[in-house]
């Protein structure tokens, strides 16, 4: 009996339903067209946007929200390369992406042709893996393949190139999408537990700092639980924000700020570091362990990178909540929070209250992060783009649950948030999204408001307006005594939006802002807010924090 055959770009889609993927970013060219008409009669949703380095940027939040890899699709060449940017933030953050573009046909790809570039070879340093798809027979093991690299402890981004003659090829119909089947260790070591349970017998004021791999591990109640258990302070990264509420008497705060912080205050004194999911990338360790002197129990999905500010004296591999609960057992004393840890939320919270009774204008940025935080319920999600916006949000925005505030801080990328925003509020409908941006970042990626209101996904974006790259011209400040090259003039952001068919808002005076928000955020659409924002108080923060 003769098989029937089924077209290979039919057959990737198979695969990529196999692993549940629900939504492809992407903008498609002639080299994918097999593929791109694959997905119409599929359960697949393929979002198009307007630049594919949005369409990696939405796969990236989309992956850091539900933890299975986000899907963006690329021609070849040029579009592949625009996915480049995404993609690196992704590996750099810990985020399972899964990048998929055309490369010229295996007839003309080993010498020079139009649009012929080694994209593997471009892809391999930012990514976990990247390979070139020979033969339409192994789609079903390489995207297996793919989708259990880019979710494994340590998450990351993985490509694929495919030849558009192996896109349009057929293969056996009865060639079928592999089981999936995650395996993934799960109980540390009990010598290791041990081990970490004698450090902590003869600790004098041990501290927690948790990473983004404890929200990836779902450990925050675990975490709780350990901190109440053993009486210790957390403090977060800024990717960890959330993993522990900043309402709980235990929270210290966030550390990642450019300068020394309230709280890092708290390291200061400590003598044992728990770091519970971090990873080097998301803070220096350094400032924080300057002389390399204080014990570290790494507890975490797999090992800690080396570095002479983080000597390990103990690691913990394995399911972060198990570690937490088994080397709570085993510690037979409690801690007591002392006075330092009170007085880091003291000034804090001070400092934010300030900020609310500020009424000056242009606003300062105390008072916006004040508002955004009335604005917006505890579960609701903030995307805060790089630069000046991200130091203040991070700082002392308060978070109440995972992956209520989102930064890039692994790659840092500007242009993040606004379609990353539209990717966050896919993933998870029910809650409110807020891209809070600078001027700068925006106009990097704001094509992007298209793509919401014609895909129908409302989404806020709040553009803080300086007319300059706020953040540069800080650290130049600080540093140089003095700044150039860093203004630069901005469109109608009003006039801008609603051409797009978005509502938009021009905040006046201080008190519009917090209205003006509820509003846009309870509007069933998109909405741009432009509020002008006062960032002479940069200088006058780090002139304060180097003063204590």
């Amino acid at each position: 009996m003769m098989s029937t055959q089924v077209e290979a770009a039919r057959l990737l889609v198979r695969t990529l339903e196999a692993e549940g993927v629900r939504y492809v970013f992407g903008l498609p060219g002639e080299e994918n067209i097999h593929f791109v008409d694959a997905l119409r009669d599929s359960s697949i949703r393929y979002v198009l946007v307007r630049h594919e380095q949005g369409a990696a940027f939405m796969a990236e939040i989309h992956g850091r929200l539900t933890g299975r890899a986000g899907v963006a699709s690329a021609t070849l060449g040029p579009g592949a390369i625009n996915l480049q940017l995404g993609v690196a933030d992704a590996t750099t953050n810990s985020t399972p992406v899964v990048a998929i573009s055309a490369q010229v046909g295996l007839d003309r790809i080993y010498k020079e042709s139009h649009q012929i570039v080694d994209l593997v070879a471009m892809f391999k340093p930012i990514t976990k893996w990247a390979d070139l798809v020979l033969t339409a027979e192994a789609l079903p093991e390489m995207v297996r393949k793919a989708f259990k690299t880019a979710q494994t402890e340590r998450p990351g981004a993985v490509y694929l190139a495919i030849p558009e003659d192996v896109e349009a090829a057929t293969v056996d119909s009865e060639l079928k999408p592999l089981p999936v089947n995650v395996v993934r260790p799960q109980e540390p070591s009990a010598a290791q537990i041990a081990r970490a349970a004698d450090v902590l017998a003869l600790a004098e004021r041990p501290i927690v700092l948790a990473g983004h791999g404890a929200t990836r591990d779902q450990a925050s109640q675990a975490l709780i639980d350990f901190a109440e258990h053993l009486g210790l302070p957390v403090a977060t990264t800024f990717n960890g924000k959330g993993v522990f509420p900043d309402d709980h008497p235990n929270a210290l705060g966030a550390v990642g700020f450019m300068r020394h912080d309230y709280v890092n205050f708290g390291f200061d004194a400590a003598d044992v570091l728990i770091t519970v999911g971090y990873e080097l990338q998301e803070f220096d360790p350094a400032k924080i362990n300057p002389k390399g002197d204080k014990k570290i129990i790494h507890i975490h999905r797999f090992p800690a990178e080396v570095d002479e500010h983080y000597p390990v004296q103990v690691g913990i591999q394995g399911d972060i909540s198990r570690s937490l609960i088994e080397l709570g057992e085993a510690t037979r004393r409690r801690f007591d929070l002392n006075g330092t840890e009170h007085t880091i939320r003291r000034m804090i919270r001070e400092e934010l209250d300030r900020g609310r009774a500020d009424d000056g204008f242009p606003m300062s940025p105390l008072r916006v992060v004040a508002d955004i935080r009335e604005a917006m319920g505890r579960h609701d999600i903030v995307l805060a783009d790089t630069g000046a916006v991200k130091m203040w949000m991070a700082r002392l925005y308060p978070t109440y649950e995972p992956n209520t505030l989102l930064v890039s801080n692994g790659l840092s990328s500007m242009g993040f948030s606004v379609p990353g925003a539209i990717a966050a509020k896919l993933a998870l409908p029910d809650r409110k999204v807020l891209a809070a941006t600078g001027d700068g970042a925006f106009l990097m990626n704001s094509q992007e408001l298209e793509t919401a209101i014609r895909e129908n996904v409302p989404i806020t974006v709040l553009i803080w307006e300086d007319g300059a790259y706020g953040l540069i011209e800080w650290k130049m400040d600080l540093e140089l005594g003095r700044s150039s090259n860093i203004a630069f003039g901005n469109p109608d952001f009003v006039a801008y939006a609603e051409s797009f068919g978005a509502k938009g808002y021009r905040v006046t005076s201080a008190d519009e802002l917090l209205p003006t928000l509820r509003k846009a955020l309870s509007d069933n659409g998109v909405s741009v807010v432009t509020v002008p924002v006062d960032y002479s108080h940069n200088l006058r923060l780090t002139d304060a924090l180097g003063g204590l």
